[in-house]
């Protein structure tokens, strides 16, 4: 959300302006609790493409985008909106008899 911040003020190209701001919106959505697995999927897409663009230090998009996976696949906490709006899905598996 920082660096989304600091692109529009800056004013560099539309392309990573763009991309920035993308990554803010989701970055907002994903702190609230929002569409975590839509969100986590597209931070993750994000991140890659951002990796893609900027070769020279791919290893933090690389590390947002592997967090965005990891919450797109755990899905919302118990806390966020999703589980506020959805409720929250918990499973929980058999005692195992021997």
């Amino acid at each position: 959300m920082f660096h989304a911040g600091l692109a529009i003020r800056s004013g560099p190209p539309v392309g990573p302006t763009i991309l920035n701001v993308l990554t803010g919106f989701v970055g907002i959505l994903l702190v609230a609790g929002l569409w975590t697995p839509v969100a986590g999927t597209a931070l993750a897409i994000l991140a890659l493409w951002s990796a893609f663009l900027h070769p020279v230090d791919p290893w933090t998009c690389i590390f947002l985008g592997t967090i965005g996976a990891a919450l797109a696949l755990l899905g919302p906490g118990g806390w966020s909106v999703d589980a506020y709006l959805f409720g929250w899905k918990r499973v929980e598996l058999p005692d195992r008899k021997s």
